[in-house]
Parts: structure tokens; sequence; C-alpha cells
């Protein structure tokens, strides 16, 4: 078990190593596994960095996220960010017309609607967050699923063995109708990340549930 000085010192490393950021701008604190995470950087992009050198490190448990977005040239009106976010997501291909709706309020942007696909979803939201005045996306769009058939339980048992950052940990995948659940334990926040993610691609999947824990 690594102590809280130990694992503190870690993250400000892994923080430090990124090239979006400045070690100094971002504070960190450890107890018993949780990172908080607090300072000011100047866009969404440089939060989300953040956050995700913070998953990588082995013994990170959960996160407290704290970190304030000021950007760095004012603050847009949320009519000219509004239509910032529509123009972008009209341009990203993965993502079909007219399938989302968008809410802004003081530079939070929220994302409604329904899509087939979870990288669908994902995109959607990795299509804002480099746009500047965006502070936070609340990301609520439902996965109505392309397809009703049968999910096939080895099929991700095998994708997740394929992986090779998590395929030394022991996943268990259990399937009931259109519901996947994961369960077992791995080493960081991001391996429960990736598995979840990738179990997201199996055909006929409309909710996940990811009961991973990090040992």
């Amino acid at each position: 078990m690594r102590t809280n000085e130990e694992l503190q010192k870690d993250v400000q490393e892994a923080i430090k190593w990124e090239p979006l950021l400045n070690a100094a701008e971002i504070g960190v604190s450890s107890k018993d596994g949780v990172i908080t995470l607090t300072g000011v950087v100047d866009s969404f992009a440089k939060k989300l960095e953040a956050e995700d050198a913070a998953k990588n490190v082995v013994g990170v448990r959960a996160i407290v996220e704290k970190i304030e977005v000021i950007p760095l040239h004012g603050t847009k009106t949320d009519n000219d960010l509004a239509n910032d976010v529509l123009q972008k997501i009209k341009m990203t291909w993965e993502i079909p017309n007219n399938e989302i709706k968008i809410k802004v309020e003081k530079g939070v942007v929220t994302l409604e609607g329904e899509l087939k696909w979870n990288y669908q979803k994902e995109a959607a939201k990795k299509a804002i967050i480099n746009i500047p005045g965006v502070k936070d996306v609340l990301n609520f769009i439902v996965i109505t699923g392309e397809s009703f058939e049968t999910i096939e339980k080895r099929n991700i048992e095998q994708a997740l063995e394929r992986n090779w950052s998590i395929n030394e940990r022991k996943i268990y995948v259990t399937v009931s109708g259109h519901k996947v659940t994961l369960s077992g334990s791995v080493g960081s926040l991001y391996q429960k990340e990736q598995a979840e993610r990738i179990a997201w691609n199996a055909p006929g999947i409309l909710l996940l549930d990811n009961e991973l824990t990090i040992t």
C-alpha cells in the first residue's frame, strides 16, 4: 500500500509530464487513494488532461475534481458558444445530423438526445472539448442501440483479454438482456475506464454497469 505522500508525488509527476499542462497550475492532495485536484486552467481540454494524467497513476482509486476553467481571452456569450458547439458537432462525421440537443449555461455545455452507439456519444464530447470558452461538458446522451441482437458474452471477454493494458487482470462479464455488468478488480482508474470503453463496443448493448474495484 502506497503512502499518501508517495501517491501525491506520483500524480504531480504525471501531470508535469503532460505537454499541455504547467504543473504549477494544478494542486494535488492525496488521502487513502483519493486524489483531489485544484487550481486554474485556461481551457476545458487542460482540465481533462490533468484528470486523465491522474487516472493513469497506479494506486489512484478516485478523483475529486476542483479545477476551475478561466478562458485566456475572456468569456464568450452562451449564444456564441452554442453556435460554435453546433458547428463543431455538425462537422463531426461520427455523429448523425440533428440527433443531439445542446444547452449552454455559463460556459457549461449539456448534451442530450439519442444515439445508437457509445462511440458516437464519446465523439460528441471529444469534438467540443477544445472549443475556447467551454468550461465543462455534461453528456446525457442516451444509447438506444443499432440492433437488438443477443450480446455475446465471450466476445466481450476476448476483447478484454486482447487489450495489453488490462489482459493480466481478472475481469468478470455478466450479461442480462441488453445490460452488461463488469466486476472484478483493476489497478487504476485508467484500466477501469478502458475496460468499460471496450465492453461498450459489443453489438446490442444498451446499458453498462461498471462495478470494477481498484486495488
